[in-house]
């Protein structure tokens, strides 16, 4: 929602002043513009960037204009997932985690804080490195470091679709130039005709030039900003659970290591430490 009345701020900022100044919005409506700056824009994306880049910036996009998920109750699940399954490996051993590492859908602990589940990518990092610890005997440092680079790798893997648009994006002024040149070549061919039509000409062009430049300040290069804001987001909770994770695996008890975690989250999400010990003691009550 915040984004939509954004661009309705912005659109109603540039074409209200055209309008204020004396422009006829009628003027700005030329097809053949939009169809060579924003085809040439979406053909430079798929040559530029694998499909794979392609499915996750569609998917990015649609997120910016959904519903933004309560990220306070996120946090509040993954402490409770993540104390519960650090508790239980501290008290019975690692191996009594497998029924809820191998099957998360099914897991008592994940059904019970739903939040979790809605993003896979988190629960598989969980489970896949709760199931490395139960293999065998890894120390805190080698963890961290381990923890660590996985978790830049899929940093790196999630920003290539915000990358793409900021590259896009400012390759947009660019192609509103392109069809501004074409349609001063399609200017030149009336040369000979009333000067009525060569003003009308020449303005169709330069609406090029405007639509580029709107499209790369107003739109894309926000959006790009949006998506990297996002990516930055999931991350930061990627790194809740390895500091979880690493402070387990150097011997800490469950709340000690859940408290770990804590001290990462944003301070517009961030519990403090009684409000989650009071979430644990209900939890056990």
């Amino acid at each position: 929602m915040q984004k939509l009345i954004g661009l309705v701020v912005v659109l109603a900022a540039v074409i209200g002043g055209f309008i204020f100044a004396g422009g006829n919005v009628a003027s700005l409506w030329q097809p053949a513009e939009f169809i060579v700056i924003f085809g040439a824009g979406i053909g430079a994306l798929i040559v530029g960037n694998s499909s794979h880049v392609l499915k996750e910036l569609l998917s990015q996009l649609r997120y910016q204009f959904g519903s933004e998920k309560d990220r306070g109750q996120l946090y509040h699940d993954l402490l409770m997932v993540m104390y519960a399954l650090l508790d239980l490996a501290k008290s019975r051993g690692l191996k009594e985690l497998d029924e809820h590492v191998e099957s998360p859908e099914t897991s008592s602990i994940f059904l019970a804080y739903p939040r979790v589940s809605e993003f896979p990518q988190l629960v598989t990092f969980i489970c896949d490195n709760l199931r490395l610890l139960s293999m065998g005997k890894i120390s805190s440092h080698d963890l961290d470091a381990m923890l660590e680079q996985e978790i830049y790798c899929i940093e790196e893997q999630k920003l290539k679709p915000s990358h793409a648009m900021e590259s896009i994006a400012e390759a947009m002024p660019g192609f509103g130039i392109l069809a501004a040149v074409g349609g001063i070549i399609i200017t030149m061919q009336h040369l000979d005709g009333p000067l009525s039509n060569i003003g009308y000409h020449v303005a169709a062009a330069l609406v090029g030039t405007f639509v580029g430049i709107f499209a790369c300040y107003c739109l894309m290069s926000p959006l790009a900003t949006a998506m990297e804001q996002y990516v930055k987001k999931n991350i930061a909770v990627l790194e809740c659970v390895r500091a979880m994770l690493v402070a387990h695996a150097k011997g800490h008890v469950a709340i000690v290591a859940t408290d770990s975690g804590r001290k990462l989250i944003s301070e517009e999400h961030k519990p403090s430490f009684n409000t989650m010990e009071e979430w644990i003691n209900n939890r056990a009550a």
